[in-house]
This record gives structure tokens, C-alpha cells and sequence, in this order.
């Protein structure tokens, strides 16, 4: 699988184009900005996008979905509430109002996507919003705002809770193999190795 990384306003997001090398067929974890230089990676690999995965329903990692009826937006159903209040966060970043885009599939915990040959394993991981998920294929996990790199993400939001973000890590995130290549949705990469070393928050 090739995994591409793009940083996206308005505040740095990581958003990541997955592309099965077989198949030709790609994903976008998150879409916090409207890129032209995403299409451009994915005309380079002669690949077709066919799935916006998104980590939760915070308006800076939707913000870029435009309605587009062949790519299909996956999302957890419990962080909807997030999504149809995308924009009273807008304005507050100077960004215009967006449509709120319609979710064509709920995911849930431990679900298998395809996308070509590739598995992609849905973790459910609530603790920065109720719906927060992570995304795991091929020794790579998609933390979204769960985990960072020595860090954890915010929980002082609505929905947002401490101890249930701190399980969804330890009884999910650090069950898998140590040499699992974690992608936060902000910052650096990171381990599931370092970070059960290093993370002073666990």
C-alpha cells in the first residue's frame, strides 16, 4: 500500500492518501482542505478515488468534502452530531460555510473495508469524541486525534472523556504488534512501541 501525506490547513492537519498498488484504488484518511496537489498524486499513480475515511466528525478534518456521487464518505454514527455543527466552527477560522456532506456508511469497531486487495480494519476508539475511530492495514494505523506522538488527544470538548480515551489506547492501540507505524492526525509519526514507552500521559 502507498501512503501519501499531505498537511492541511487551517491547522495543520495530516490527511492521508492510501492507494492499493494492485488495484489502483485510494482513499483519503480525512479531508480537512480542498488539495490540488492530492489529485495530482493520485493522477501520477494512475489511481481512482474511491473513499473518504474520516477519523471523527471535528470540522478541521472534514472541511475539505465536497459532494462528489463516486467517492463514498465512511464515518462512525455516533460523532454525526459533530458533523451537522461543522459550521459554527467555520466562520471562527475564517473559512466559508460548507455543505454539510452526507456519510454513505457507518462504520463500527473491528469492521473489515476493502479497498482493492488492501484490509482495512475499523478500532473504534472513543475518548476525544464519542466517535472517534482509528483505521489499521498493512502494519499502519490512522490515529486521527486518539494518540500523538507522546502525546493524547484533547478531552475537554463535548464528548470528549480522559479515562475512556486512555482505555481505547491501552486495550486497543497497544494491543497491536510494537512495530506498528502510527499516522496522528497532527504532527509526527510514531510507534506503538515509543509510545508505550515514552508517552507520559499513559
Amino acid at each position: 500500500m502507498i501512503i501519501k501525506t499531505f498537511i492541511e490547513p487551517p491547522i495543520d492537519n495530516n490527511n492521508y492518501l492510501l492507494i492499493d498498488e494492485k488495484t489502483k484504488e485510494a482513499a483519503l484518511v480525512d479531508c480537512s482542505a480542498v488539495d490540488d496537489s492530492i489529485l495530482e498524486e493520485l493522477d501520477d499513480n494512475g489511481a481512482t478515488l474511491k473513499y473518504i475515511f474520516l477519523t471523527h466528525g471535528h470540522f478541521d478534518h472534514i472541511a475539505g468534502i465536497r459532494p462528489n456521487p463516486d467517492i463514498k464518505i465512511f464515518m462512525h454514527k455516533a460523532d454525526l452530531g459533530w458533523l451537522n455543527k461543522v459550521n459554527n466552527f467555520m466562520p471562527m477560522f475564517g473559512m466559508p460555510e460548507m455543505s454539510i456532506p452526507q456519510i454513505d456508511h457507518f462504520v463500527e469497531d473491528e469492521e473489515i473495508i476493502k479497498l482493492g486487495e488492501t484490509d482495512i480494519k475499523v478500532i473504534h476508539t472513543p475518548g476525544h469524541t464519542q466517535g472517534g475511530v482509528c483505521y489499521y492495514a498493512d502494519g499502519s494505523l490512522f490515529s486521527g486525534d486518539t494518540i500523538f506522538r507522546e502525546c493524547v488527544g484533547r478531552c475537554d470538548l463535548e464528548g470528549g472523556d480522559f479515562n475512556q480515551i486512555v482505555e481505547s489506547i491501552e486495550n486497543k492501540i497497544f494491543t497491536l504488534p510494537p512495530e506498528t507505524v502510527i499516522y496522528p492526525g497532527h504532527g509526527s509519526r510514531t510507534t506503538v512501541e515509543w509510545e508505550k514507552e515514552h508517552n507520559k500521559f499513559l
